[in-house]
């Protein structure tokens, strides 16, 4: 079959054939054909994005030199011949659970940031402690991360299917894609064959993750840092339109907002009302002193499969006072309430709220919220750029087959 070359944006994207590579993904991932969101052929597609591979100062030019290569080792259709229902058992896989409890959408989303804003998309955030490791997990900013569990889940059931074949790396960027979509946002196509890290970098993790403090200045630099432009910076933090921000990471806001003992200005009166009584000082200040060997709750029985295991969706830490972020309520297209929020005030992270204190930040943030089609489709671009920065491909890397260790 000859390939042809589809114009987008005065750009060029390669692809066999749209019908037959649309039809050809749905084949292998889908049950039903009429399930397939596979609308990237039909309406639009997303142009090929430069793709960087940054971390810390010390690594980030032989980082950038090694990423034009290695992205172009990924391919679409990675796992066609060693195991070509893998994107089929990822996406049954999270949909059963999802149908379960919820919460493992947002979660998930976070895990793919928090893996491949470090070191790149190499499941190196799954890893535990063990000799020579420093778990990412360990790190402050990774404290509050969930949904190892269903990774877990999705790779035990891969091994079954296929053993020693797809990556971690590989599961936990597809998991990230079907929740993405279980929430209302947009599908995207993702390229596979990454590799998984035989290390960790709970160091890296600690300081090159966008803090919920981040002012405008640091949110700009974190984002550079990775090859993110100011737009794509505000369309990525558009994830925070589902899930649950604990009360510690904004409580500061509320009752002491920079060492001034009064809150912040920029929230809205009628809100900042709203979130103390969600928020109680005292209540939320305890949680830092709570122990960390609490046990986990089980969300979700136990059995050993997909469509009754157990889902401990819970961090390092102990269960926090906190608030949804979609606390409106159900209903509301994915990124329409977020941006809304920031331009009447009621961000509740300080780094979204900042969103809207630069020229061309706040540009976009109304572009988005008046226009949900062109908000899913920038953050779908730029999920597929963050979904190939750094990644490992063959001889790099291993295929784990415990996630959570090296072997």
């Amino acid at each position: 079959m000859q390939n042809q070359d589809v114009d987008i944006n005065d750009q060029k994207f390669e692809f066999s054939s749209r019908t037959d590579q649309k039809y050809k993904y749905c084949s292998l991932s889908y049950d039903d054909d009429d399930d397939c969101p596979y609308s990237f052929f039909d309406d639009h597609s997303f142009p090929p994005l430069p793709m960087f591979a940054t971390t810390s100062v010390e690594r980030r030019k032989l980082k950038q030199q090694q990423t034009a290569s290695v992205v172009g080792s990924l391919r679409y259709d990675y796992y066609q011949q060693t195991c070509p229902q893998a994107e089929r058992i990822i996406r049954s896989s999270v949909r059963d659970l999802f149908r379960k409890q919820p919460r493992i959408a947002p979660a998930l989303m976070r895990l793919a940031f928090h893996d491949c804003f470090v070191e790149g998309c190499d499941a190196s955030v799954l890893l535990d402690s063990a000799d020579g490791i420093h778990s990412e997990k360990e790190s402050p900013p990774n404290e509050s991360l969930k949904g190892y569990d269903v990774i877990d889940i999705i790779k035990s059931e891969l091994e079954e299917a296929c053993p020693g074949v797809v990556s971690c790396a590989d599961a936990v960027v597809l998991a990230a894609r079907e929740s993405i979509v279980l929430a209302g946002g947009p599908f995207y196509p993702l390229k596979t064959g990454r590799r998984d890290s035989m290390t960790s970098f709970a160091e890296d993790a600690t300081f090159e993750l966008p803090s919920p403090q981040d002012d405008l200045a640091k949110i700009i630099e974190s984002f550079s840092a990775k090859g993110f432009d100011e737009r794509e910076a505000v369309t990525l933090l558009g994830a925070h339109s589902t899930g649950v921000v604990h009360c510690k990471f904004f409580i500061n806001r509320l009752y002491n907002f920079s060492g001034t003992k009064t809150s912040d200005p920029s929230i809205n009166s009628k809100f900042l009302s709203f979130l103390k009584s969600k928020c109680n000082n005292s209540a939320a200040s305890l949680m830092s002193s709570a122990s960390k060997s609490r046990p986990p709750s089980q969300l979700i029985s136990a059995s050993p499969s997909p469509s009754s295991v157990v889902v401990q969706l819970s961090s390092t830490l102990v269960e926090e006072p906190a608030i949804k972020m979609d606390y409106e309520g159900p209903g509301e297209s994915f990124g329409t309430l977020y941006y809304r929020s920031l331009l009447q005030g009621r961000g509740i992270l300080f780094v979204d709220q900042q969103l809207t204190a630069g020229e061309e930040t706040k540009t976009w943030v109304q572009a988005y919220a008046s226009d949900v089609s062109l908000f899913h489709k920038d953050f779908g671009s730029a999920m597929m750029k963050l979904s190939n920065l750094g990644v490992l491909t063959a001889p790099m890397g291993q295929i784990r087959r415990d996630c959570r260790k090296v072997y």
